[in-house]
């Protein structure tokens, strides 16, 4: 018998969109309520979920007779901790919140201490980690294929920022910057394939191609678009990621390397299908992973293709779905949490870092175990 679990959203623009259509992927799975002040967005989830009511607050949306059992976050960055700790509050259900958890330092502790006595399912979403290229990639990693992992790099050369509700991506302020907003998928993806913390980040960046044109207010965006970030672990481990989004003509979007001493192991993942020019350069690439061993030589390549519908519910490449179909066994099965508040708490921290790093021009350390930090003298 299919358990059934009723929803309820917390906004739902592009990305909370890209929920609802993988939430009607899963058998059981019925969002019955949502909060979404723009109208244009509203008119839009009702075309996906027609038997779902809007509310204008999250207390008239709880006192309603919905009998809601979980609820999913997609508001604007900036948003997530004041709701998370008004859930944390009023209610005991399980809660899936949008990455980043927080947009800046001041509100870590809060969170976490909050989220410490929360007797449901808190489950931050994460993507990147349930790509079927990255998992496959993963697990070659955990069999051993490249011997004791030394080096990993992560390239991301991608489309600038999308236009989202009043544009709240295009200030620090907002979005906690580039490498809060976006990149906390990375460094999320990085603590979970060295097995590590870490130790020590520095970063520089840019903001030299996008959004130097536009006004908000007679205020022009502040949001960087490249950087390079090297990040240090506990473990001795090294890590880098390289950042461009005004290089959306790549093949590629997500280029993820991994060397130990037996074997070099790559993952090509493209970005979203929508965005490929299919008729000039025909269907867009399949996604793969390389190993190249030292010896013997020679490149085995392998072909990860990701199951079509998935590919239709969102831009992410089937991440939504899997993520979801995680979430959804935590509340009726009692399975375990794969990305904590701990896990996106110390994503954001990391990034949170990075950001003053290229601020200062210098290193910075992590402290108070990977919750905090402190710019190096």
């Amino acid at each position: 018998m299919v358990k059934s679990v009723r929803y309820g959203m917390l906004g739902c623009g592009m990305m909370g969109q890209e929920h609802l259509r993988n939430l009607a992927l899963i058998d059981g799975a019925q969002v019955v309520a949502i909060i979404e002040p723009d109208k244009t967005m509203q008119s839009r989830c009702s075309e996906l979920v027609p038997n779902a009511q809007f509310f204008d607050s999250l207390d008239e949306m709880l006192n309603a007779d919905l009998a809601l059992q979980a609820i999913v976050i997609t508001t604007p960055n900036y948003q997530h901790a004041d709701q998370l700790l008004e859930l944390f509050e009023k209610t005991d259900l399980p809660i899936l919140v949008e990455k980043p958890v927080v947009s800046n330092l001041a509100q870590v502790a809060k969170i976490k201490a909050a989220a410490a006595k929360h007797p449901a399912p808190v489950w931050v979403a994460m993507e990147y980690r349930y790509m079927p290229p990255v998992n496959q990639f993963r697990k070659q990693i955990l069999d051993g294929d490249v011997g004791d992992m030394k080096m990993l790099s992560i390239r991301e050369h991608r489309f600038p920022f999308l236009e989202k509700v009043n544009d709240w991506n295009r200030f620090n302020v907002k979005s906690g910057g580039t490498l809060v907003e976006k990149c906390c998928h990375f460094f999320d993806l990085m603590r979970l394939l060295t097995g590590s913390e870490v130790k020590r980040v520095y970063a520089s960046t840019g903001q030299d191609c996008n959004h130097l044109d536009e006004k908000y207010d007679g205020e022009t965006p502040d949001i960087i678009d490249n950087a390079f970030v090297v990040v240090d672990f506990e473990s001795g481990q090294r890590a880098s990621l390289d950042l461009n989004m005004f290089a959306e003509g790549s093949r590629y979007q997500e280029e993820i390397c991994a060397i130990g001493p037996k074997a070099k192991l790559e993952c090509f993942v493209p970005g979203p299908g929508r965005f490929w020019p299919t008729q000039t350069l025909g269907d867009a690439p399949i996604p793969k992973v390389v190993l190249s061993p030292r010896q013997p030589k020679g490149p085995i390549e392998a072909d990860i293709p990701v199951d079509g519908t998935l590919l239709a519910a969102g831009d992410h490449n089937g991440s939504t779905f899997y993520q979801h179909l995680g979430f959804y066994k935590a509340i009726t099965e009692n399975a375990p949490v794969d990305v904590s508040i701990e896990d996106g708490l110390r994503a954001v921290v990391i990034g949170l870092a990075a950001q003053q790093s290229a601020k200062t021009g210098l290193s910075v350390t992590l402290t108070d175990n990977g919750f905090s930090y402190l710019t190096e003298e």
